[in-house]
């Protein structure tokens, strides 16, 4: 696989473009060594596809380091725990942009609303573009250029099973291009969420991209980036702060319990005042994986924070890489 942050190429399409006649250029080839070698927490799951569909979404999860599986009334909670939903109380849309390293962007919509006697539904669409990459046939001759992206379409319900208990479920198409090569694919994503104390302690769990590939890239169907998802959200009296914390990617193999736990996720949002929010998260397996020798430096930490009105709000994020670079997410409400 070929990752950076998240954002996987899959390797079996590249092979279909070395097998055709043609080649990448030097810088091309350069570049995708490079982001081999990125290290990442991603990096330590290979066998899958689609990772795209790890990557935190808006400038908020951003900034809370993804722990976002316990928040509520938060259009983006289709992309993290669909239960979430359920606590839309009125039509709110939201969008961003994600400027990656060298070339890659990526952004993502959604929009949310009640309707009565029904529940909440909910529809969004992240897309990853990386670039292009230049083609040159077997005697050198150029022969253009070639791209890759990927996309996932959301259709989201959130309901209420009881007072404090809600459930919410998603279904998603996913595809992929790489040159000429495309392969896609349906999942579902399913969350509870339960408020143990109200005002004061919120639970919550999801179950992402469960499913299968429609069409591989070539031959053998892969499998898509299942992820399981554990938090809770604290809201301590007398502070104008909730404190968040998650379990991620708690399917992953791992050689023992201990490792499994080491993808956790917090985060702090501070309200000092009724239009201002500031944010802090901490990603320990991003940081422990993007050390070098001994030294992380500032990897694995999120600092942001927003600017919100009764009509928009607009927030902005800062995560570190450590010494490879940073990534700035911006996000609109409304």
């Amino acid at each position: 696989m070929l990752n950076i942050n998240g954002q996987l190429l899959n390797l079996r399409a590249i092979r279909i473009l070395q097998i055709s006649p043609m080649r990448k250029s030097a810088p091309s080839i350069l570049i995708l060594l490079a982001l081999l070698c990125i290290p990442h927490r991603v990096c330590t799951q290979t066998d899958g596809t689609y990772n795209f569909l790890r990557n935190d979404v808006g400038a908020r999860a951003a900034g809370l380091a993804g722990s976002l599986v316990s928040v509520s009334d938060d259009p983006t909670m289709i992309f993290y725990n669909p239960a979430g939903l359920a606590s839309i109380s009125k039509l709110r849309a939201s969008f961003g942009f994600f400027k990656h390293l060298m070339d890659i962007n990526s952004g993502y919509a959604t929009i949310a609303t009640q309707i009565p006697n029904l529940g909440a539904v909910g529809v969004g669409i992240v897309y990853i573009n990386y670039g292009e990459f230049k083609q040159t046939g077997e005697e050198g001759q150029d022969l253009g250029t070639f791209g890759a992206g990927e996309l996932a379409l959301t259709l989201g319900y959130g309901g209420i099973i009881e007072e404090g208990l809600t459930y919410g479920a998603n279904m998603k198409f996913i595809y992929s291009q790489i040159a000429d090569a495309r392969s896609s694919a349906m999942a579902v994503d399913l969350g509870l969420q339960y408020i143990a104390v109200p005002n004061r302690l919120t639970l919550g769990a999801s179950v992402l991209n469960l499913g299968t590939q429609l069409s591989p890239y070539v031959n053998t169907r892969e499998d898509l980036p299942l992820d399981v998802n554990i938090g809770f959200a604290l809201y301590p009296e007398h502070l104008p702060a909730a404190l968040l914390f998650g379990f991620h990617r708690l399917s992953d193999h791992a050689d023992n319990f201990g490792d499994r736990l080491r993808n956790f996720t917090s985060g702090v949002e501070f309200t000092p005042g009724p239009n201002v929010h500031l944010r802090f998260g901490y990603d320990n397996a991003r940081r422990q994986d993007l050390k070098i020798a001994s030294s992380a430096g500032l990897a694995g930490i999120s600092i942001g924070g927003g600017i919100s009105t009764e009509m928009y709000s607009v927030d902005y994020t800062f995560s570190s890489l450590g010494s490879i670079g940073a990534i700035h997410r911006i996000s609109v409400t409304f």
